[in-house]
C-alpha cells in the first residue's frame, strides 16, 4: 500500500488544507482503512467501492469525525481525500454542518445531478492527476458559488488548532467579540461540534500526528508536547477516538 500527502493547489487553498492519495494493488479478501477525527470534513473518492456502515459508494462526504469509523475494500483501489479546513463544509455545501456530524454521506444524495456527473467523470478517468484535475475543478466551482463565509470561526478554528490547550477557548471568543452562548452556537452551526470538543480533536490529532511520523523517544514525550495532564489521560483520548491504545495502533503496522 502506498500512501502519499499533496497541498492542494492554490485556487483551492482556501478551502482545502491537504490532500490524501491512498493505493492498494495487493487486497485480499477484506481490507479495512480506519477513518479517525482530525477536525477536517472531507471529501473522499475511491475508484472501486467501498464500504462505510453497510453502505457502498464511490463519493463520500464526511462532517465531523468524532467516532471512529472505517472503509472497507474487497479488490484493489485508489482512494483521494480532500480535507477541507473545518469551517468549509457549509460555505461549500450550504448546509448546517451539525447535520453531517458522525454522519458520513453518499454525495449522490446530497447534489445528485452534479455529482453523477463528477463520479462518472472520475471512473473514466485513465490517471491520479486526471482525477485531481476533476475534483479541483469541482471543489473551485463549489468555491465561486460561496456568498458569504463565516471570517468570524474561520480565525477561531484557525487560532484553536495552532493552539489547542484548554485557555484558547476564552482567548478565541474574546477576539471575535461573542458571549459564550453565541460562540457555542455559531460552532456547532458551522463546523458541527461544539469549541471544546473541536480543541480536543485539534489537541488528539497533533499528538496523532507526531506518534505517526515517529518524533518521539518515549509517551510522555507526546503527551507533555501536547499538553496533556499525564499519560493515562492521553491514552483515554486516544481510545476514545481510535478505539486503540497507542501502543496497539503502532503495533497494526507490524501485523
Amino acid at each position: 500500500m502506498k500512501a502519499r500527502r499533496l497541498k492542494p493547489a492554490e485556487k483551492i487553498a482556501e478551502y482545502v488544507d491537504e490532500i490524501l492519495i491512498i493505493e492498494n494493488h495487493a487486497v485480499k479478501g477484506n481490507f479495512s482503512l480506519p477513518l479517525f477525527a482530525n477536525g477536517k470534513p472531507t471529501l473522499l473518492f475511491q475508484n472501486t467501492l467501498g464500504t462505510i456502515n453497510n453502505t457502498k459508494n464511490y463519493l463520500t462526504l464526511f462532517g465531523q469525525t468524532v467516532l471512529p469509523e472505517k472503509i472497507t475494500f474487497s479488490e484493489n483501489f485508489t482512494l483521494i481525500a480532500y480535507f477541507f479546513k473545518p469551517f468549509s463544509l457549509k460555505a461549500l455545501f450550504g448546509f448546517s454542518a451539525q447535520e453531517f456530524t458522525d454522519n458520513p454521506i453518499n454525495l449522490n444524495l446530497v447534489e445528485y445531478k452534479v455529482a453523477n456527473e463528477l463520479q462518472e467523470k472520475l471512473l473514466s478517468a485513465f490517471s491520479i492527476q486526471e482525477m485531481l484535475t476533476i475534483l479541483d475543478c469541482f471543489i473551485f466551482d463549489l468555491i465561486n458559488k460561496i456568498k458569504i463565509t463565516n471570517k468570524l470561526i474561520e480565525y477561531a478554528t484557525k487560532l484553536i488548532a495552532e493552539n489547542p490547550s484548554k485557555q484558547i477557548l476564552t482567548k478565541a471568543q474574546n477576539e471575535i467579540f461573542v458571549t459564550e452562548r453565541t460562540f457555542q452556537r455559531m460552532f456547532k452551526k458551522e463546523i458541527g461540534i461544539s469549541p471544546d470538543q473541536y480543541r480536543r480533536i485539534a489537541q488528539f490529532n497533533a499528538a496523532f500526528q507526531q506518534l505517526n511520523s515517529r518524533q518521539f523517544k518515549q509517551l510522555t514525550d507526546i503527551v507533555f508536547d501536547n499538553n496533556y495532564a499525564d499519560q493515562s489521560h492521553f491514552i483515554r483520548t486516544f481510545k476514545e477516538f481510535t478505539n486503540l491504545t497507542p501502543k496497539e495502533y503502532l503495533n497494526l503496522g507490524k501485523q
